[in-house]
């Protein structure tokens, strides 16, 4: 069975569907335009973007990108030295071999009936989330940390029926001295 060796949690592990994940942080010029550039630079690649989120930053005319996806380094490199390249692009950086924080919000609109609604409290308070909204028959959980925790939960409230669901993406930061600053 072919399969690639990567090290997760410190011990060597088989997988034969892994590809490592990338997350991407770009500061570029806030305009019109830049994100589908940027998008069509990974589309084009045959990447496809797990995850996608921007905003403007302190400075108004400059907007942050974080960008998760799945892939090939070697092509994954080829893609970034592009970006390096386009106009619009400030400064890039890729977290894979830096210490960072990924978090990722989530609206998660559960059927919820008066019995059910002291259950759902026991497990929104579990992975420290909050309802938002009630209603006679659901309520909006509002929930945020990074993929696994928002993954879990949507795992924990399947049961009650998820009747809507919105994530923003995931958003990253470099932990201590690292900064993506101009």
């Amino acid at each position: 069975m072919e399969s690639e060796i990567f090290v997760k949690a410190g011990l060597l592990m088989k997988d034969k569907n892994f590809e490592p994940k990338h997350t991407i942080s770009i500061l570029v010029e806030n305009k019109a335009g830049v994100l589908a550039r940027i998008s069509g630079l990974f589309s084009a690649r045959g990447f496809n973007i797990d995850s996608l989120a921007v905003g403007e930053t302190d400075d108004p005319t400059v907007s942050r990108m974080t960008i998760v996806v799945k892939g090939d380094e070697k092509i994954l490199e080829q893609v970034e030295k592009q970006l390096n390249k386009l106009v619009d692009v400030i400064k890039l950086g890729d977290y894979i071999e830096i210490p960072h924080l990924e978090r990722d919000l989530a609206l998660i609109k559960v059927k919820a009936d008066k019995n059910d609604r002291s259950e759902l409290l026991q497990i929104v308070d579990i992975f420290r989330a909050k309802i938002v909204d009630v209603a006679d028959h659901s309520v909006i959980i509002e929930v945020t940390g990074d993929e696994d925790k928002i993954e879990a939960l949507i795992r924990m409230l399947g049961s009650f029926g998820i009747l809507e669901m919105s994530r923003t993406g995931i958003v990253a930061m470099a932990r201590g001295n690292n900064s993506l600053t101009i």
